[in-house]
């Protein structure tokens, strides 16, 4: 068991806990939307996806995000996860992720969907 993210409180008042898949896919989703630079400690940590939310859609920006995103999760959870597949969405202010991962200690295939939105 790990604390869950983003920090919570469960029913008995406690910090809230999940089993380690639902950890990794907490840590995909801080990799995905962490802007590099935003930690300090870290500063080249995260992939910095919501400052494409802007972008214009296009096959080579899809083609270099993928790429991008994968990197990150390779570079940041590599020893955790053997990334498959990344598909991402460019919809007006909507941004969406599908990664496609094995988890390396069982070898188990999990399919994990992502979406942030900027704006009110």
């Amino acid at each position: 068991m790990a604390l869950d993210f983003p920090f919570s409180i469960d029913s008995r008042g406690r910090s809230a806990e999940v089993y380690a898949d639902l950890q990794v896919r907490d840590m995909i989703e801080q990799v995905l939307f962490t802007v590099p630079g935003e930690r300090v400690n870290r500063p080249d940590f995260g992939c910095g996806l919501l400052q494409l939310v802007f972008a214009p859609n296009s096959d080579a920006l899809a083609a270099a995000v993928q790429m991008t995103v994968q990197g990150s999760l390779q570079q940041w959870l590599g020893e955790l996860i053997e990334v498959e597949a990344v598909t991402v969405e460019n919809l007006d202010a909507r941004l969406g992720v599908t990664v496609q991962y094995v988890m390396r200690r069982d070898r188990q295939r999990h399919l994990a969907t992502f979406s942030r939105g900027l704006g009110p």
